[in-house]
């Protein structure tokens, strides 16, 4: 089949799998990891996974079967965790893999910016999620602009959106020293967490530079190539403002 012809409810474009996931939700993970992002977060340490044409083809069939063959280390205390990329622009596909899953009590879980219209799709593969885990990448909207190239306005009301319909979520949000570590940025973040009700876990991810190699093999310029990485003490500050 040419692959322009292929149905995108029965394939996904992967990028990776990791069968023995410890830090992308409870438990122990099955992680898919799909190709495509429409953001261009500046710290991304996935900068390979960004291009929508990369990675390959799989089918549901194909993954399903593999997540099967894990099921008894990953349940009943792990589970799936769909990540990325922005796992949401293949959400067809998820509609479908998370169906099967859950027939088969398979904790679900997707690793998400939020970013993305509140269509019947969306709508419909949240009903069938477990966990979210919501990135924040900046809670000032102009911020966000600058550092994902994406207004924050659509990841906001995806969080509302999980609070009002009952859905678990952990919040993530990496700390960038001089870029989301602000004093007051944290107090606005840590207001606007307090009006959520269905927060299971706040953390906060310290900014590395890990990623950086990925970016200089694709002949790209890393733009936070003079930004240090965070350390334990910035974040023991940033956690400290978020809990006054």
């Amino acid at each position: 089949m040419d692959e322009k012809d292929k149905d995108l409810k029965y394939y996904a474009k992967v990028h990776s799998i990791e069968s023995f996931g410890t830090v992308d939700g409870p438990g122990i993970r099955f992680v898919l990891f799909l190709q495509g992002c429409h953001l261009q977060c500046k710290y991304c340490h996935n900068r390979d996974t960004w291009d929508i044409n990369g990675g390959t083809y799989k089918s549901l069939n194909e993954i399903f079967e593999k997540i099967l063959k894990y099921k008894n280390y990953i349940c009943p205390n792990g589970g799936v965790t769909i990540t990325g990329g922005e796992p949401l622009l293949q959400v067809k596909f998820l509609i479908e893999l998370f169906t099967k899953l859950k027939n088969e009590n398979i904790h679900t879980c997707i690793d998400t910016s939020g970013m993305v219209a509140l269509t019947d799709d969306i709508k419909k593969v949240l009903s069938l999620t477990d966990l979210v885990l919501l990135d924040i990448k900046h809670i000032d909207d102009e911020k966000c602009k600058k550092l994902t190239g994406i207004s924050n306005k659509l990841e906001l009301a995806f969080a509302k959106y999980l609070s009002e319909n009952n859905i678990k979520m952990w919040i993530r949000q990496v700390l960038i020293p001089g870029y989301t570590d602000d004093e007051n940025d944290l107090l606005k973040l840590k207001d606007f967490l307090s009006s959520l009700k269905t927060i299971e876990k706040v953390e906060l991810l310290p900014y590395h530079d890990m990623g950086k190699y990925k970016w200089k093999k694709l002949g790209l310029k890393y733009e936070l190539d003079d930004v240090r990485n965070a350390t334990s003490d910035d974040i023991s500050r940033a956690k400290s403002i978020l809990e006054r």
